[in-house]
This record gives structure tokens, C-alpha cells and sequence, in this order.
């Protein structure tokens, strides 16, 4: 089985998407693969969320997960139709149970030193830092990371292409969470490639 830093490990940035049309599914994933970002995250906050992950499963190259998992039955909707890692926006006991039971890689999300200390008591190490920006920022994960040397990060929310590389400077962070790879409407394929390859190319 993938863990979950197998994922993180993919490429510095794991594109964090939000599809409203099945149709556009296999060409978003297929221009994000070309640029060389190959772990996904179709966050299911769309009725065919489910629907987009299944088409993007079948991307030659295309790593899958779901992201906006809020409890068990997301998390077995999504690992059914192909999902490979799971994303949420906190951390609970029901999730964590749940993708240790489907086998899955879990990256749930921590914004307090209360929040790592559970996941740590669960058998965590690796989290998702959100809300990224509204959560303090840099600052505030260097000094959440200060006590947990054993933890690392994937922030996500606010962090843009110009910013990505100040956070992946941090030890702690193995890769960040971007929205701005895939903006909304009809996707450019030549664009999204390009700022994907701008994405893949970023180092700490």
C-alpha cells in the first residue's frame, strides 16, 4: 500500500481542483500530467465530484485522491470509484478509522498544536496545514513545527505560485496545496501545462 508520504513526495505541489463538468475531467488531469504534477486532488464539493475523480483515474500517470472528505462514507464513495490517497479538512477519529480500513493514504487537516497532538495519538505524522494563510501563515507553521519535528506538512489554502517556494523552504513541508493551476471555467489545456511545469519546477 502507498503511504501517504509516497504521495506527498510526487511533486512539490498537488493541484487542488474543483470540477464542475465531467466532460473537462480527462483533459484537466491529462495537461497536469504533462506539466509533471501527477498527484491530484478533486476536492468533492460538486454533485459530479465523484464522477470527475473516476474519468481522471484513468489518466495514464494521473495519482487520484479526494479532497473536502468529511466522514466514512465520503471517503468509501471516493476510494470506490478510484480514489488513491484521501484529503480532509480536519482530523477526526470516524475518517482516520476509515481509511485505515480501505487501505488508503489519509492527509487529514491540522491548524493547532491541539489538532497534530491528536493525529499523533492516532498513529499520524503527516498533515495538511489549513487554512494555510488564514492560519497564520509562514510564522505560524514554523512555530508549530518547532515541537513536532517528527511531523510534516502539506499547506494548503491561499498559497500561490509566487509564494509556494517560501513554504516549501520550510523542513517541514514535503509539498503545498494550490488552487490556482486550474482556473475556474473552461480550461486551457496549453495554459494549465504550463503552469503546471512552473509548479514542478519549484524546490525549497
Amino acid at each position: 500500500m502507498a503511504q501517504i508520504q509516497d504521495i506527498m513526495t510526487i511533486a512539490p505541489v498537488i493541484p487542488v481542483l474543483v470540477v464542475h463538468d465531467p466532460a473537462q475531467a480527462r483533459p484537466i488531469a491529462e495537461a497536469l500530467v504533462a506539466g509533471g504534477l501527477r498527484a491530484l486532488e478533486v476536492t468533492l464539493r460538486t454533485e459530479c465530484a465523484l464522477e470527475v475523480i473516476a474519468e481522471m483515474a484513468k489518466v495514464e500517470g494521473a495519482v487520484v485522491g479526494a479532497g473536502t472528505v468529511l466522514n466514512g462514507d465520503d471517503l468509501k464513495s471516493a476510494v470506490d470509484v478510484g480514489a488513491r490517497f484521501i484529503v480532509s479538512p480536519g482530523l477526526t477519529t470516524d475518517v482516520v478509522q476509515a481509511a485505515r480500513g480501505a487501505e488508503v493514504p489519509l492527509l487529514p487537516g491540522t491548524a493547532n498544536a491541539s489538532d497534530i497532538m491528536r493525529g499523533l495519538d492516532l498513529g499520524l505524522t503527516h498533515f495538511k496545514f489549513f487554512p494555510a494563510t488564514a492560519a497564520g501563515g509562514i510564522p505560524a507553521l514554523k512555530a508549530l513545527s518547532a515541537p513536532f519535528g517528527q511531523v510534516r506538512f502539506c499547506p494548503t489554502g491561499g498559497i500561490k505560485q509566487e509564494t509556494a517556494a517560501d513554504w516549501l523552504a520550510l523542513p517541514s513541508v514535503l509539498c503545498v496545496g494550490g488552487s490556482w493551476l486550474v482556473p475556474a471555467g473552461t480550461p486551457d489545456q496549453a495554459a494549465i501545462t504550463e503552469r503546471a511545469r512552473k509548479a514542478a519546477a519549484l524546490k525549497g
